[in-house]
């Protein structure tokens, strides 16, 4: 569907669920004449409300009412599952029904870079904006970073001009409702085991969910996917039966370059690419790794923020600059600072296990490794090796704590906090001089906080509590 202005003005539009995606899209499709209403199960902040009231845009909170229903589409906030009763009645009644990722698209008029992925995608998200954006200045477009990353793609669309670039990172969820959406290059970093709560324990459904950010591409487009993968590698398998370019990347050279004529990989200890044959050295592993910022898996970040770059048409030596000055993202990985000769790492983005496996092979030396929060239905035996060749001591708190002490207490030695601050303390307490503290949940933070975000963040206030 092709949408501007004309087609919108007049429409009736509900917007389901008033967080920050919810308000961007009601304000964008109310800037464009529609009239919007907009209802969330829970009660809306004062920030929420204030918003909505600043532009005479109508809203319910605390229920779902029938004027829901009084609508020409409606606009679904990720967070909403599609099996709770409002989204069965909107089905029922026949009323379409968008993601605000596809209501944002309709309006753009830049050029669009979609990332996704299980993990990774918001540190390749980061890096390809930060390439853009040293040749931006040079080259006279601008770049805008929206989506999961934080900032809702609707409230950023306005502010567009053609020749910008969008970088925009997105979950499964934001992909879910997506009919048209259509990125000039998608880029999918891994899939992996997650959200299986959201998707009945089906990896299919998961996957078909991320496969969404290419549906809509044209030949002309480009697709950069993880050859290293192994769902993603057999999904792309028999390249004919997919309508844009696909950009391999990967780190063997021999295995990922018989994948495709573009492709980007490791050449011993140079990062490479390669297109149309033409092979061209961007950085060595030395100049990119640095405290915050090392281990395979951010070697495979910025192997595919590298192909989108290129794919994109930024010159090496703009890649090359900001790959120099990448520390790494808040939240991941994230050097906090050394007490008593222990360092302590910041990891809370650490939603999954597979996030968590990356950590333990990234960080060097036996650790204390604080995990737990609220468990997706993951399998945790799968854990098994690299908490026995890393861990010297698990700190398991939350609702999974008790999982994980029946899952590794007869691997390594195994205590349980009650509360954050008891978790730090119990970490200090078994971290030996020389060795890291790893706060790398590998669940969830919604049983004890509202987010990763602030999970990381306390934990960084606890740290420096301590050090004081």
């Amino acid at each position: 569907m092709n949408v501007g202005t004309a087609q919108i003005r007049g429409k009736r539009v509900s917007v389901i669920g008033a967080k920050r995606s919810g308000i961007g899209a009601a304000m964008l499709l109310q800037g464009r004449g529609a009239s919007v209403f907009v209802s969330d199960i829970e009660p809306l902040g004062e920030h929420e409300r204030g918003q909505l009231e600043q532009k005479g845009i109508s809203f319910e909170e605390k229920r779902h009412s029938s004027k829901v229903f009084e609508a020409d589409f409606a606009v679904v906030s990720p967070g909403i599952p599609s099996h709770v009763p409002v989204i069965k009645e909107l089905e029922k009644e026949g009323i379409p029904m968008y993601s605000e990722i596809e209501a944002a698209s309709w309006f753009c008029p830049a050029s669009i870079i979609g990332i996704t992925g299980t993990d990774g995608k918001t540190t390749t998200a980061t890096l390809v904006a930060a390439m853009c954006s040293v040749g931006a200045a040079a080259r006279g477009y601008r770049v805008f970073s929206a989506g999961n990353i934080g900032v809702p793609f609707s409230s950023l669309v306005g502010e567009m001009s053609k020749g910008d670039i969008a970088v925009v990172e997105l979950s499964s969820y934001q992909l879910e409702r997506c009919k048209t959406f259509r990125p000039d290059i998608a880029v999918i970093t891994n899939i992996m085991p997650d959200h299986l709560d959201r998707y009945e324990g089906s990896m299919k459904r998961y996957a078909e969910a991320k496969y969404r950010i290419y549906a809509k591409q044209r030949r002309q487009d480009r697709l950069v996917y993880n050859f290293d993968n192994e769902t993603l590698r057999v999904h792309f398998a028999g390249s004919r039966r997919f309508v844009p370019e696909l950009v391999p990347f990967g780190m063997e050279k021999e295995r990922v370059g018989r994948a495709g004529g573009s492709y980007t990989t490791m050449d011993g200890e140079w990062l490479t690419t390669v297109i149309d044959g033409e092979k061209e050295r961007v950085i060595r592993k030395t100049d990119l790794f640095k405290r915050s910022f090392r281990g395979r898996h951010n070697l495979e970040n910025a192997l595919a923020a590298v192909a989108a770059a290129k794919a994109a048409g930024v010159e090496t030596g703009f890649i090359r600059e900001a790959l120099r000055g990448f520390n790494g993202v808040e939240h991941r990985q994230e050097y906090v600072r050394t007490i008593c000769g222990v360092d302590w790492i910041n990891d809370s983005k650490a939603t999954n296990l597979n996030a968590l496996r990356q950590a333990l092979d990234a960080t060097p030396g036996k650790l204390v490794l604080i995990a737990g929060g609220r468990d997706k239905g993951d399998d945790f035996s799968g854990l098994e090796e690299a908490i026995r060749g890393k861990v010297s001591v698990l700190v398991a708190f939350g609702e999974s704590k008790e999982k994980f002490a029946e899952a590794f207490g007869s691997v390594v030695k195994v205590v349980q906090a009650l509360s954050l601050e008891e978790t730090v303390e119990l970490a200090r307490r078994h971290a030996a001089t020389g060795q890291t503290v790893l706060f790398s949940p590998g669940c969830s933070s919604f049983d004890m906080f509202e987010n990763f975000e602030v999970r990381g963040m306390m934990f960084k206030k606890r740290i420096r509590e301590i050090a004081e």
